[in-house]
């Protein structure tokens, strides 16, 4: 057996037969408490049912069980479990890419989509890209770069100032909080 089964075999609850306590106290599928019992009489209650002895609490004295369908128990705490996984938003990395010879309107295009992007929990990443002698005029790539910023200003915290990589001059910004 490797590891890994062994961790997943050890977060899974003990159920019927797998029960190594000599007494138990036992709940009912009501939530009705049916004292305590024999391990052994709890698993033929449970049997009588067709259901499932569960342990539920070990650490108290005696430990408690419940009798519960397990399989749809389990599906349950799944169903649970991808709920709240599916209500998670992951911060994505989100580029916003520009020249900076960009003509106002596409510019206003860009601060739009930065905008929309920062509303919605995600981070931006600005890049500015020089092509042949552009690379001359650094400094015109980085005042658009803090002109953005400024204009986001409201909504956004600057990650990363402009920072001139290769060909490219990047930003980062993030939602404020």
């Amino acid at each position: 057996m490797t590891y890994s089964n062994k961790k997943n075999q050890r977060d899974l609850p003990k159920i019927n037969d797998n029960i190594r306590f000599p007494q138990v106290r036992v709940i009912d599928t009501d939530g009705e408490q049916l004292g305590i019992l024999d391990t052994r009489d709890a698993n033929r209650i449970a049997d009588e049912k067709e259901l499932d002895l569960v342990l539920v609490s070990e650490t108290s004295d005696p430990p408690v069980c419940r009798i519960m369908d397990y399989g749809k128990y389990k599906f349950e705490q799944e169903k649970k479990a991808r709920a709240i996984k599916k209500k998670q938003h992951t911060a994505d990395l989100k580029e916003v890419k520009m020249r900076y010879k960009i003509d106002e309107h596409d510019y206003q295009v860009r601060v739009n989509q930065a905008k929309r992007f920062l509303k919605s929990g995600d981070k931006v990443k600005a890049t500015i890209n020089f092509r042949g002698r552009e690379a001359q005029h650094v400094h015109l790539g980085q005042e658009l770069l803090e002109r953005m910023a400024q204009d986001l200003a409201e909504m956004a915290e600057i990650q990363q100032k402009p920072k001139k990589e290769g060909r490219n001059m990047i930003m980062l910004l993030s939602p404020k909080k």
